[in-house]
């Protein structure tokens, strides 16, 4: 594995950012994160327009400062570029990984998501630098019908990949789970609403931190 993410992998989901005062608030949260030293985040806006999906992430870029923190964005590889962030995840739906990787370049993170281990494999044959899989626990944040796979998948997910792939574990995941999921194989865990959906977003991120990395 050549790819290095970081323990933790905040997802920022829309549903938590305010209608009024949108840019101002984004604004805020991304200098604060970046003081905090957060070094790698997606954004991930499925129900709003291009158009409102690149403000929000033009915001984000200004205060997340290029070199310093990786920005990825879901699904939509051209705002991704048109907004000058460092990736994209797509999926089942999205422009294919290849087509992203050409759109991106070499240098950008290109990942996808593999809910099953058939799509595991498939997964690990394209162009991609990380696969993100689950649900490990059951999940609010993210809608789906598949079952959870427990620490007894994540096992089972990292014997198939061997040591190549690096794998993202996502969904359900609080901060006194994810050491256990870590030990269990996976390279991160993907954190949305036990970071962003706390009283203090930042002072949440800054005791994952401590507590996971």
């Amino acid at each position: 594995m050549t790819f290095l993410l970081p323990a933790v992998f905040p997802i920022l989901d829309s549903s938590v950012v305010p209608r009024i005062d949108r840019a101002a608030w984004l604004g805020r949260l991304g200098r604060s994160l970046a003081d905090a030293g957060i070094r790698l985040i997606e954004y991930r806006n499925k129900p709003d327009t291009d158009a409102q999906v690149l403000a929000d992430a033009l915001v984000l870029r200004a205060a997340l400062p290029s070199g310093q923190v990786r920005l990825i964005l879901d699904d939509r590889a051209d705002v991704a570029l048109a907004a000058g962030f460092d990736g994209v995840h797509v999926d089942s739906g999205d422009l294919p990984a290849a087509v992203a990787r050409r759109l991106l370049g070499p240098e950008a993170v290109v990942g996808t998501s593999a809910t099953s281990e058939e799509l595991l494999l498939e997964a690990m044959a394209s162009p991609v630098d990380y696969i993100s899989f689950g649900p490990i626990f059951p999940t609010t944040t993210k809608q789906t019908s598949i079952e959870p796979i427990g620490l007894e998948g994540v096992r089972a997910y990292r014997k198939l990949a061997g040591r190549v792939a690096v794998l993202v574990a996502a969904a359900g995941i609080t901060i006194e789970t994810a050491p256990g999921i870590l030990a269990a194989g996976a390279n991160s865990v993907a954190v949305s609403a036990a970071i962003f959906q706390a009283s203090d977003p930042v002072a949440e991120f800054r005791r994952w931190i401590e507590l996971v990395s």
